[in-house]
């Protein structure tokens, strides 16, 4: 009787890990590609966004804009990584997820309400890509077979 429970709980426990890394694939492509549309507005110099002339990380709006860009482009890249379950794609996603808050708290001035959702966001993927411990069970996050 323990085989089959315990059969069964790990394979919840490698569906839920299997959950959690399309969770946080889905939602880092998505943090990629409104990084890049953000990116391209700024470089665009749109009307959209706050201008604050006493803040203490001043960037012109342009570089703000190539920063978010880059780092949109490289979410999305990794996020195809994840799904496909690369055990690479889960230790950059965290990184990468890590850099968009840190782009998204120095830029909170210029639009506050959206730089707060992607903070959010960026902490839920770091969540969901830290509590896939497929690397650990040889489960769906390292790509192994059991």
């Amino acid at each position: 009787m323990t085989s089959t429970n315990s059969g069964h709980v790990s394979s919840a426990k490698q569906a839920w890990a299997g959950g959690l890394r399309m969770f946080a694939a889905v939602m880092l492509a998505l943090a990629g590609l409104l990084g890049i549309f953000r990116g391209i507005m700024a470089i665009a110099k749109d009307d959209v966004f706050v201008s604050t002339p006493n803040y203490v990380f001043q960037f012109d709006l342009t570089g703000w804009g190539w920063i978010h860009l880059c780092l949109g482009i490289v979410a999305l890249l990794v996020s195809f990584g994840l799904f496909g379950a690369a055990a690479w794609a889960r230790y950059t996603g965290v990184g990468i997820a890590a850099l968009v808050i840190i782009a998204n708290f120095l830029s909170l001035p210029y639009y506050p309400w959206w730089s707060v959702i992607m903070i959010a966001m960026s902490g839920f993927i770091i969540w969901a890509l830290c509590v896939d411990r497929g690397d650990a069970m040889g489960g769906p996050g390292t790509g192994r077979q059991s």
